[in-house]
C-alpha cells in the first residue's frame, strides 16, 4: 500500500514539472525594439501664415460671438427654461414643448397690443354669444342712423331694461358726434377709435369716461337699477350739452 501511494504521488508531481515546463516553453520572448536611426526634420510655424489667419473673419471665433447679442425675448425666454428646468428635472420633451408655449405666449401678446393699438375690439373673438338675455341690439351690428332712438329708449325704460337703456344712450351718443362731423361712423368701428378721433382734450376725455361706464354695463353684464341708470343718463345729457 505505501509503495502504491508513493508512486501515485511521484507520477502527480512528475506531471506538474512537465506541465510547468511546457508553460515556460511556450513563452515568447520579448520582440527587441529597433532602434531608428533616420534623420529629423524640424519645422516651424510660419509668422506670415499665422499673420494671414489672424485677420481672416472666418477664424475670428471670439469677435464673431461677441457681435451676437441676445434679444430681449431670447433672454426671457432663457431665464425661464432655466428656471423651470430645475424644477422638472431637465426633460427635454418638457423643455421643447414649454419653449414653445411660452413663444405662442409672446406672440398672442403682441398680436393683442398691435389689434388695441389700431382699434379693433378683440373682445369680439372672445366675448361669449348673447343667449342668456334676449337682447335686439348686437355689437358692431346695429346701424345707428336707422334707430329710433326716443321710442326705443321709452320702450326699454318703462320694461325697466336699463342694460338695453345704456347701450341704445351710447349709441345715441354715436350718432349725435357723427352728425357734427367729430367723428367718421362705420359699422365695424371700435369705442378706442372713435375715442382717438377726437380731437378735442376735454371732450374725448368725457366721452371715454360715457365709453367706460357704457362697456362695464354692457360688456360686463352688470344689471342696474333705475338710481344707477338716472346717474348715467344724466352724464350722457351734459355730454351733449357740451357738443
Amino acid at each position: 500500500m505505501r509503495i502504491k501511494a508513493f508512486t501515485y504521488w511521484l507520477t502527480c508531481l512528475l506531471l506538474f514539472f512537465a506541465a510547468f515546463a511546457h508553460a515556460e516553453k511556450g513563452k515568447k520572448q520579448p520582440a527587441a525594439i529597433a532602434r531608428d536611426s533616420s534623420a529629423v526634420q524640424v519645422r516651424q510655424f510660419s509668422e506670415d501664415a499665422i499673420s494671414t489667419y489672424s485677420q481672416s473673419d472666418d477664424f475670428k471665433y471670439a469677435e464673431a460671438n461677441a457681435d451676437t447679442e441676445l434679444s430681449f425675448w431670447q433672454i426671457l425666454v432663457a431665464w425661464l427654461l432655466q428656471m423651470l428646468a430645475a424644477e422638472v428635472g431637465r426633460s427635454p420633451i418638457f423643455l421643447v414643448i414649454l419653449k414653445y408655449l411660452i413663444l405662442g405666449l409672446i406672440l398672442g401678446g403682441v398680436i393683442y397690443v398691435i389689434l388695441k393699438a389700431v382699434g379693433i375690439d378683440v373682445g369680439l373673438f372672445l366675448r361669449k354669444g348673447s343667449k342668456k338675455t334676449a337682447l335686439p341690439y348686437t355689437e358692431s351690428l346695429e346701424n345707428i342712423h336707422e334707430i329710433d332712438f326716443e321710442d326705443e329708449l321709452d320702450d326699454a325704460i318703462s320694461n325697466r331694461n336699463y342694460r338695453l337703456a345704456v347701450r341704445l344712450l351710447y349709441l345715441k351718443c354715436l350718432k349725435q358726434l357723427s352728425d357734427r362731423n367729430l367723428i367718421q361712423w362705420q359699422i365695424d368701428k371700435t369705442n378706442k377709435a372713435y375715442y382717438y378721433e377726437l380731437t378735442q382734450k376735454p371732450q374725448r376725455e368725457a366721452f371715454g369716461s360715457l365709453t367706460r361706464r357704457f362697456e362695464y354695463v354692457w360688456y360686463g353684464n352688470f344689471t342696474i337699477d333705475e338710481q344707477a341708470f338716472n346717474d348715467i343718463n344724466g352724464l350722457f345729457n351734459k355730454f351733449r350739452e357740451q357738443l
